[in-house]
């Protein structure tokens, strides 16, 4: 994309803050903006507005940033360099002036308190009673990259100024990582203790102490086989440079696109070559004595987050590990520690990434199972997490992978009220993909519902009525559909093509202009779709 079409994408983003299309007859819809749902299902909707109201009840101000964010919730009275920046992402997509305020700010808050020398603050924390907040410096703390979330949040409101903020503080942070955590020389991003990676208590870092030594991320503990090289730090600087391509060619940096386009692929094969185990079909870390940490942990799922294996290589971690039910694949998907390995952690405590199934992964879950054609499992696994929460009635942290179970905890966390709401619309909604529509057929259990959003700057909405669903597209009902599919149309509402988002084959008829027309489609194929 370039700067010219950034442009004009950002002034039709503009127009995705207007009205809602048109009354809904089951009454008000909850939300407000360019989203809104309403259902019979009482229970459904209770827990769907509950997470609205966790969300809007966790937007607060932080120390040394002037302008409301979206917090963690629950225990955690601040943002994260991990999850905050696509936390406010998911968010932003609600569409509201207050959602979108807080997606900016869920970035600029740490561009904002960047040091001199390049280093983004791992966490920046809400003020209380006998502490002042602010920022954090004693670990690196990253998962999904901040570039790439920041670049999405600008492409989706054409917003120039984040992305030339994005652009500039990103660059600056990759420099300060090449710098300080690459002691070894290896190319490779090094882990210097346990918060380096957000996963507290895990059993991948037995033995490593949580922060480095005098709070500061340059220093590495003394303790034995550190520094690490790390498959998923590696993974988050590598989609950060694949990101930071995209913004220098928006801006039109065509040379500096080609740079970090090159350093990007380099760091991808390096990673491949040097932290998967093929006889395990594994990634690993590396200790300091060349030897694999060998503990299946979601580091490998951070992997595949940023797309780093190819198209092959995914598939065998996928049937191996990822798709296995006593790995990675069991009632509740996706566990912190691999439940068949050693070192799976039961019972569970709180705040344990040595085996529960958490929230955060499951946000960041259709990132790379969209990506790597798998939206049937990925269906699969977000029906999981909904009847979980809505069996629980509230959202909580992390659940136990085999019973689904919450661990008791404070209430409030925002990660997995946005599970709620973002799977929600991806299990049954309507919603922009790429330059197409994606409308998910899947009604809610009591049969009545009514997804309505802006796509591509127009009023969408997704009616069921216990028999079937009714696509409408501006003025126009472009399809009545029966059956558990995905459907696929331009942005003026050409039918394109249709996915199979259940288990097993699906039988669908699809009646569009006075036509009938009758498919099987099995899980994850995509049929095309005629005139």
């Amino acid at each position: 994309m370039n700067r010219r079409q950034f442009v004009a994408r950002g002034v039709l983003a503009a127009g995705w803050a207007g009205a809602h299309g048109g009354p809904l007859p089951l009454g008000p819809a909850s939300g407000a903006g360019t989203r809104s749902f309403q259902c019979d299902d009482a229970d459904l909707q209770r827990n769907y507005d509950a997470a609205l109201s966790t969300l809007h009840g966790n937007i607060t101000h932080v120390a040394g940033f002037d302008g409301p964010a979206l917090v963690e919730g629950s225990t955690y009275l601040g943002i994260w360099l991990e999850c905050a920046p696509q936390e406010s992402l998911v968010f932003g997509e609600f569409g509201t002036e207050e959602a979108r305020t807080v997606a900016r700010n869920n970035h600029l808050a740490f561009f904002a308190l960047q040091k001199e020398d390049g280093q983004l603050p791992c966490s920046i924390k809400v003020p209380v009673v006998d502490r002042k907040g602010g920022p954090g410096w004693a670990q690196i703390q990253m998962v999904v990259p901040i570039a790439a979330t920041a670049w999405e949040v600008a492409q989706r409101t054409g917003d120039s100024e984040l992305l030339e903020k994005a652009y500039a503080a990103c660059g600056r942070w990759d420099a300060w990582l090449r710098r300080y955590r690459n002691t070894r020389g290896t190319g490779l991003c090094e882990g210097f203790c346990v918060y380096d990676t957000g996963m507290d208590h895990s059993t991948r870092w037995t033995g490593v102490p949580n922060a480095c030594r005098d709070g500061d991320a340059k220093v590495c503990p003394k303790a034995p086989g550190l520094p690490r090289l790390c498959p998923d730090l590696s993974a988050t600087v590598y989609g950060g440079r694949v990101a930071l391509a995209e913004m220098a060619g928006a801006l039109g940096k065509r040379d500096e696109a080609e740079r970090w386009s090159a350093d990007a692929e380099k760091l991808r094969r390096l990673i491949v070559e040097k932290l998967y185990d093929p006889h395990d079909a594994a990634f690993y870390d590396v200790d300091a004595e060349n030897d694999f940490v060998r503990v299946r942990s979601a580091a490998m799922l951070r992997v595949l987050g940023e797309h780093v294996p190819d198209a092959a290589l995914f598939e065998t971690v996928w049937r191996r590990q990822v798709h296995n039910e006593k790995a990675f694949w069991p009632a509740y998907p996706l566990p912190s520690v691999a439940v068949d390995d050693p070192v799976f952690v039961r019972p569970i405590p709180r705040n344990s990434w040595g085996g529960a199934s958490q929230a955060l992964t499951a946000l960041r879950a259709p990132r790379w199972m969209e990506h790597y054609g798998k939206p049937a499992e990925l269906a699969w696994m977000m029906q999981r997490w909904v009847a979980a929460i809505r069996r629980r009635g509230a959202f909580l942290q992390q659940m136990d992978p085999l019973s689904g179970d919450f661990t008791p905890d404070k209430e409030g966390y925002s990660p997995a009220a946005l599970v709620l709401l973002d799977f929600v619309w991806r299990l049954s909604g309507v919603r922009e993909q790429g330059e197409l529509v994606e409308w998910n057929l899947r009604g809610p259990a009591a049969g009545n519902a009514r997804f309505a959003a802006r796509v591509h700057g127009r009023a969408a909405e997704l009616v069921y009525d216990g028999k079937a669903a009714e696509l409408r597209l501006g003025r126009h009902t472009l399809a009545r559909v029966t059956g558990v599919v995905r459907i696929m149309t331009t942005r003026d509402g050409t039918l394109r093509a249709a996915v199979g988002i259940g288990q097993g084959t699906a039988e669908i008829v699809v009646r569009a202009q006075g036509r009938e027309k009758k498919i099987s489609v099995r899980g994850n194929e995509r049929v095309v779709l005629g005139e």
